[in-house]
């Protein structure tokens, strides 16, 4: 995993750039302590910068990397997990690669295929290649978003990097407050599409490139959509043919992600995506033993899932290792700092154990694998098993149930409904209002995080002007054409919108630790495959992640399968902002800087301390936003210990 960053632009000359670089690349150090270099071209303003972290071929993965005739430069963060087989084909074909790196094979099967070459790479990536006869930049992001890659460009200079800090830190981009993004945030806790909480900032979103190019001395910048998911159903096989594809698929997606000239291990909660593959990735191991990691709190059994990971260490046979993540005592040094790291506040309070259990896997190794993304692919969310009952009500009250061909009736869910036993606020939320109106409103419902939020805001703080609107923004994206069922229009958004958002936070407290983070779930191929399923044959009687259970059964242990108490590493948030926190909080937030800012009524805010419910996500909303502006927008030094 590494650091990229980039500057072309219509005027300065090579210190000037170098200089800019230097700048860039010393705010994203923490992404790639093991090297780092600069290549400009003589007769553009144009350089190229990459901090590394070394993990494939750590002696001949230098960036950034030239062609043998100097033609094609990159620099590129990531890693493409078939480069050994793209490295055969690509020497078969004459090219003079040299090394093991996957970085060489990347630039050279661009040198073969040209923009196109991006369908054939398996991996996660963000990279820019720069071609020096064509004067002609190509970056990619890859499909699923694992990789980040931002940019900034005002007509006369395109900065990119995989962090924003690095594009502020140049100091030709102010960092100001985005009202757009802030409406985005202030509803879902994330930005959607392009958007980011800066002002003139964009992330190049999943499965899209971006192309810089010279007419004259105009430069020339444009952005397309090279991959999105399709739901070309499969009528043909049955359940037995899709679980076995399926294990296939993950099987050779853990196999592929477990390459690596540096030691490997794996994040283990407890829960069943990630003990899925700490089993899988052991049994490969054959007799070698892997380290796990996990993380846990004092405050309570609802905190603390070690007894399950402990089953799942044992039955694999790994060596396991635990942190539980101390009282929040230092939430005023660590909260800060991890809002840096971050770069934007997005999803909730579990940043701060994934932070932690990061910084114990980097004692051990540097490259870790994960759970990421199991819920959204294999149907893990009790919000789709919410609103699909309210939909079985609905055909059941007014006999519609069998409209549509892939229907779930109210019969057929009953057995999973306990599910819900333990979702009582989120049901009361959803039910509230709204009742049987149409689906995307409903989702909307219930992603919707603005509620106890909005009131906090000062008039016009929420409005920028521009008529923006996060909920159609939410709308183009949940009803997209073609997509056969409710339970496809929920995960697709999910895919679109809060995954990434989950994924910035994997990428950011992993790169904090400079550690590799790796998610083997989101292989794009089990992602497109599970997109072709019936989903009447997915989510079959409402059973969650049915296919995916079915798919890993005889490589975990029963007492996986056997919980009832899913938790997704559940943070006491609320217990230490009401104790030990509480000053840190109200300081915070009730402060003269707060204040002075304007966007919040500050009288509401102290109302709502102290009242919130347990896992709540108000005050920790307002919290992050404070401490955001203060740091990027206010300009204040890195927080200590950075």
């Amino acid at each position: 995993m590494c650091g990229i960053a980039g500057s072309l632009a219509t005027f300065g000359n090579s210190d000037e750039i170098t200089h800019s670089l230097k700048k860039m690349m010393s705010a994203i150090r923490h992404r790639g302590p093991d090297g780092d270099g600069i290549w400009l071209d003589e007769r553009r303003p144009v350089g190229l910068g990459h901090v590394r972290l070394a993990i494939i071929d750590p002696e001949h993965g230098k960036q950034p990397m030239v062609t043998e005739d100097g033609r094609f430069i990159v620099v590129f963060n990531g890693a493409i997990y078939n480069y050994l087989e793209l490295r055969r084909e690509l020497i078969g074909k004459g090219h003079p690669i040299h090394s093991y790196s996957d970085t060489e094979v990347l630039l050279y099967a661009y040198r073969e295929w040209g923009e196109r070459f991006v369908d054939r790479l398996l991996g996660m990536f963000a990279f820019a290649i720069w071609d020096k006869h064509e004067q002609r930049l190509f970056c990619a992001r890859d499909r699923i978003g694992i990789k980040p890659f931002y940019y900034h460009f005002d007509g006369r200079r395109l900065l990119f990097a995989s962090e924003i800090k690095a594009i502020t830190a140049d100091g030709g981009v102010k960092a100001q407050a985005n009202p757009d993004g802030l409406q985005d945030y202030l509803t879902f806790q994330f930005c959607l599409n392009e958007k980011t909480l800066f002002q003139g900032v964009d992330k190049l979103e999943p499965g899209h490139c971006l192309s810089a190019w010279y007419e004259g001395e105009t430069l020339k910048v444009q952005t397309r959509q090279y991959w999105d998911l399709h739901y070309n159903i499969d009528e043909e096989h049955d359940e037995r043919y899709f679980v076995d594809t399926l294990s296939g698929l993950i099987d050779d997606s853990i196999r592929l992600h477990m390459r690596s000239d540096v030691p490997l291990g794996a994040h283990l909660s407890g829960g069943l995506d990630s003990s899925a593959i700490v089993c899988l990735a052991s049994r490969m191991l054959g007799g070698e033993k892997m380290n796990t990691f996990t993380g846990a709190f004092n405050e309570g059994p609802q905190f603390d899932e070690t007894g399950y990971a402990k089953d799942v260490a044992a039955f694999a046979g790994t060596q396991y290792n635990e942190i539980y993540i101390p009282a929040s005592n230092e939430l005023a040094d660590m909260l800060p700092r991890l809002m840096y790291y971050m770069d934007e506040p997005l999803a909730g309070p579990g940043v701060i154990p994934q932070y932690y259990v990061s910084q114990l896997a980097a004692k051990h190794v540097k490259v870790v694998m994960g759970g990421q993304g199991g819920d959204e692919l294999f149907i893990g969310y009790a919000r789709y098993m919410a609103l699909y009952l309210e939909k079985c009500l609905s055909g059941a009250i007014y006999q519609t149930a069998n409209q549509n061909r892939y229907a779930v009736s109210l019969e057929s869910i009953v057995p999973n409904l306990p599910l819900l036993a333990t979702y009582q606020p989120m049901l009361q939320g959803l039910w509230k209002n709204g009742l049987f109106a149409s689906y995307d409103q409903r989702y909307f419902s219930l992603l919707d995080r603005s509620e106890g939020m909005a009131q906090l805001f000062n008039q016009g703080a929420l409005h920028s002007g521009s008529g923006y609107s996060s909920f159609e923004s939410f709308q183009r994206i949940f009803n997209r054409g073609e997509m056969h069922s409710l339970v496809n229009r929920m995960t697709y958004f999910d895919l679109k919108g809060s995954l990434p958002a989950l994924l910035h936070v994997e990428d950011r407290t992993s790169m904090a630790a400079s550690i590799e983070s790796r998610v083997p779930l989101l292989d794009h191929r089990i992602v497109e495959f599970m997109a072709t399923i019936p989903p009447n044959i997915k989510f079959a009687e409402g059973r969650m992640k049915h296919l995916f259970k079915e798919s890993v059964r005889s490589a975990v242990p029963q007492s996986i399968f056997d919980r009832k108490d899913k938790m997704g590493f559940p943070t006491p948030l609320t217990q230490w902002t009401k104790g030990v926190a509480r000053d840190f909080v109200r300081d915070t937030l009730l402060s003269d800087r707060a204040r002075q800012r304007g966007l919040y009524d500050v009288t509401a805010v102290e109302k709502i301390l102290g009242n919130e419910r347990e896992f709540g996500r108000v005050v920790w909303g307002l919290l992050c936003l404070e401490l955001w502006h203060r740091i990027f927008i206010d300009g204040d030094m890195k927080p200590s210990g950075i």
